[in-house]
């Protein structure tokens, strides 16, 4: 794979495809939802996507975004729509004003701002919500989850006899519920985790950007961003099934990350994590 097709990962029954390098580039996205974390700096494999979530307007996050504008402009697909922290939205639309004026051309797109505590549609039967993150500029984590019906309780034991009857009577056999299969962090601090939703989903996507004495904690944490050392003691307490490391640092080789968590990762932690592919 490569830069500008992606890595692609299975895992937790789930696809993604992208690309995480510290500083470089980041951006994943859930296919099956037409979902888009973040958008480094605009690369080929993202243009099908409607819903874009960016999780901050740093560049290596958020500097393609007039790049697959016009991309999808230029083939016809409908305009995207854009969640972003709400600070990011005027400069944003500054930017856009400018590439109008060196392109001549009106581009179509649509930037909103997700509040927190509302859920947003995706495809299907996918939506989002947002958690807080905690970096040097406004940032926000996404959560995406199912929305779900599954038969009540107490009409589990019922026959299928049975629960054509009570369907018949005009009896409510259903509940909604929302099954948690994803969290995407981008560059936050450790406290991410305080959020409950965001550490329990299926599969969870967080940052550690620094992994051993080349930067320390109190760096990592001077500049937004999560060292393995603070990672490390909380690793029994988070519920995700799988938990997927992106945003390594280029200071690392990807076989001295994998050798710090064959080192210092407790034998039954480790089937936990996955190291999103990288090209070190």
């Amino acid at each position: 794979m490569s830069l500008e097709r992606g890595f692609q990962l299975h895992t937790g029954g789930l696809k993604f495809v992208g690309y995480s390098l510290a500083g470089i580039s980041t951006s994943i996205a859930f296919p099956e939802a037409d979902a888009l974390f973040d958008v480094a700096q605009g690369l080929p494999y993202q243009t099908g996507y409607n819903t874009i979530l960016l999780t901050h307007a740093h560049m290596d996050h958020a500097s393609g975004l007039p790049y697959l504008i016009s991309q999808k402009s230029m083939q016809n697909r409908p305009p995207p729509v854009i969640y972003m922290p709400k600070e990011a939205i005027e400069p944003f639309q500054r930017m856009m004003s400018i590439w109008h004026e060196i392109d001549q051309f009106e581009y179509a797109f649509e930037f909103r701002e997700a509040k927190p505590g509302h859920l947003y549609p995706l495809k299907g039967e996918y939506a989002f919500r947002t958690f807080p993150t905690f970096h040097r500029v406004p940032s926000q984590g996404y959560n995406i989850v199912a929305r779900k019906k599954r038969l009540k309780t107490e009409y589990k034991a019922a026959t299928p006899h049975e629960l054509g009857r009570l369907r018949r009577d005009g009896h409510e056999l259903e509940e909604n519920y929302e099954e948690n299969l994803i969290s995407f962090t981008g560059d936050t601090r450790i406290e991410f985790l305080d959020t409950d939703y965001a550490r329990q989903a299926k599969v969870l996507f967080m940052e550690v950007t620094y992994w051993d004495e080349k930067k320390s904690v109190a760096n990592a944490r001077e500049w937004g961003h999560i060292h393995f050392d603070e990672l490390l003691p909380r690793l029994g307490k988070i519920e995700a099934e799988k938990i997927v490391l992106i945003h390594a640092s280029a200071r690392y080789k990807t076989r001295e990350i994998e050798q710090i968590i064959s080192d210092r990762v407790p034998e039954h932690l480790k089937a936990k994590l996955t190291l999103f592919a990288r090209p070190l």
